[in-house]
């Protein structure tokens, strides 16, 4: 049985995926939501979200993603950060994953990932759980009645949690598999209810495939000025560095809050929703995002409840630190309906330095900012994970090397080029701690780096004056307006100077450690930015 909007030419038979149930194409919220709940997949929460629990794997199985080392994309794919899977092995669990599908009720979402109609991608999601396909349904961007009669699926993702992959067979790690088969294009996702797996597939691919047509991919997140798409600004930072927080700024207008491309006419959001963090949420810090948690079709994601009133516990962390929320765009009252902005006037490097090293703010010249993306710093603090006792670096290149499947240079010079060819202002901006390190000094007021971002953005820190920081030769302002001028010199922050002087050496260490692996593949005037 088939239900729902479809292309008749390009159904799942079509594909070659048969002897399954029923099959529902493009289901809309409501369907999905009372599918779900019929089928004992989770249940209505309040307001009519949904609340699910995604049982072992509440993240990201990185040990278990591959790429298929094919021809094609032999010479392309930086296999030092992706694992490889032998096309036999693809094979061999492609066909075992639809011989496992058999007689099951499968849910499809066709879908865009990508705001511009030049670069998107045409995504369709085959689901063995309901809600799978409505979290992916709020996740892309979905297309209206008329392009559903006409839509050609590009890439297809098949998402079965209650398939186990068989490493001897599979050529895989465990029972767990994310294989992304670019020749095929086709994602087989096996044995784990995480959904963030399904968006993250999509993300990888766009990552592959846009840089060869010259646009850049970015993990970052982007808005733009009231009124003003021109005066567009994007934010690079990893988890904890306020990248969602600091871009949804009522005082502009949202883009996105997760992934984005730089194209040839500007910025336009890979997404048509948004996947956030709950943990600890507060509705007078969030108002927007926790007024989600209570809407229609939100997906509420490993969140402890009371089974009586249904009251969200948003400190629990019992089930796992990473809770989250998924939701369309529309949900957020400043969002833009286009996805889509100019070139970006200012882009913004976000870090959380636990050292008290970084100033709050410096401004970067092109090849520091080069340097900055490829490193990718920020650190993880004492007590966050077992055996850490003291600021611990993470450099994870591009902000977000998990999903890049090319070399970081690539990525690297996009973005150099893209910034020379529009001359936007760069800027590292640390919201970690002053004063001293992390359990010595204190978090960076956020009031400041409202403050600070304020002033960069609208171009009065550009007017203003600068000194060089003697350990990473990048500019600092000496003053801005709302914020306290004596934030601005780190050393002067801490008691003791001399203390201060030796992190910043050691840190300055860490990063030369790390960019040491890219030395041979930059050129000279990165190789000259570098510390």
């Amino acid at each position: 049985m088939t239900q729902g909007r479809v292309n008749p030419a390009h159904t799942l038979e079509q594909q070659g995926i048969t002897g399954l149930g029923s099959v529902y194409y493009n289901l809309l919220e409501p369907a999905l939501m009372e599918a779900a709940v019929t089928r004992g997949e989770g249940r209505i929460g309040k307001g009519g979200t949904f609340l699910v629990s995604t049982g072992q794997f509440t993240g990201r199985s990185p040990n278990d993603k591959f790429v298929v080392r094919t021809p094609e994309v032999e010479d392309t794919i930086w296999w030092d950060n992706n694992a490889p899977m032998a096309p036999e092995a693809f094979d061999r669990l492609h066909a075992d994953m639809l011989a496992h599908m058999e007689g099951g009720d499968y849910f499809v979402q066709d879908l865009y990932g990508g705001a511009d109609p030049d670069h998107r991608l045409d995504v369709r999601v085959v689901s063995e759980l309901a809600w799978h396909n409505l979290f992916i349904r709020h996740l892309l961007r979905r297309p209206d009645a008329d392009e559903l009669a006409t839509f050609v699926p590009e890439f297809t993702i098949i998402n079965c949690p209650s398939f186990k992959a068989d490493p001897a067979r599979h050529g895989c790690n465990s029972e767990t598999v994310i294989a992304l088969n670019f020749e095929k294009k086709l994602i087989l996702i096996g044995n784990t209810e995480y959904a963030g797996e399904n968006k993250k597939s999509v993300f990888t691919l766009l990552n592959y495939i846009l840089p060869e047509k010259g646009v850049m991919a970015m993990h970052c997140s982007a808005n733009h000025a009231i009124g003003d798409p021109d005066d567009a600004a994007v934010f690079f930072g990893l988890s904890g560095t306020g990248k969602t927080t600091l871009s949804a700024d009522p005082g502009r207008t949202l883009i996105g809050d997760d992934e984005h491309g730089w194209s040839e006419t500007g910025t336009f959001n890979f997404e048509g929703g948004c996947y956030a963090k709950t943990i600890n949420l507060r509705e007078e810090a969030e108002p927007e995002i926790f007024a989600t948690t209570r809407k229609f079709s939100t997906v509420i994601e490993n969140m402890v409840y009371d089974p009586d009133t249904l009251e969200l516990d948003f400190d629990d962390d019992s089930l796992t630190a990473n809770t989250r929320c998924a939701y369309p765009l529309d949900m957020i009252s400043n969002a833009s309906a286009t996805g889509l902005g100019g070139h970006p006037k200012n882009i913004v490097m976000l870090t959380c330095d636990a050292f008290g090293v970084l100033p709050p703010i410096a401004r970067l010249t092109p090849a520091q900012a080069m340097y900055h993306f490829l490193s990718g710093f920020t650190a993880k603090v004492a007590g966050t994970e077992r055996g850490v006792t003291e600021p611990t670096p993470t450099f994870s290149t591009c902000f977000g090397a998990p999903f890049m499947p090319r070399r970081p240079e690539v990525y690297g010079d996009l973005l150099r080029e893209k910034i020379s060819a529009h001359g936007a202002t760069c800027w590292l901006v640390n919201t970690g701690w002053t004063g001293g390190a992390f359990g010595t000094g204190s978090r960076m007021p956020i009031k400041a780096t409202r403050a600070l971002l304020t002033a960069a953005l609208d171009g009065t820190l550009n007017r203003g004056k600068f000194r060089k920081d003697p350990h990473f030769g990048f500019e600092v302002p000496t003053t801005c307006p709302g914020c306290d001028d004596d934030l601005l010199d780190p050393r002067g922050t801490w008691a003791d100077g001399a203390a201060y002087d030796r992190q910043a050496q050691k840190l300055v260490q860490m990063f030369s450690d790390n960019f040491a692996q890219y030395v041979a593949h930059i050129d000279e005037d990165v190789r000259a930015a570098a510390i």
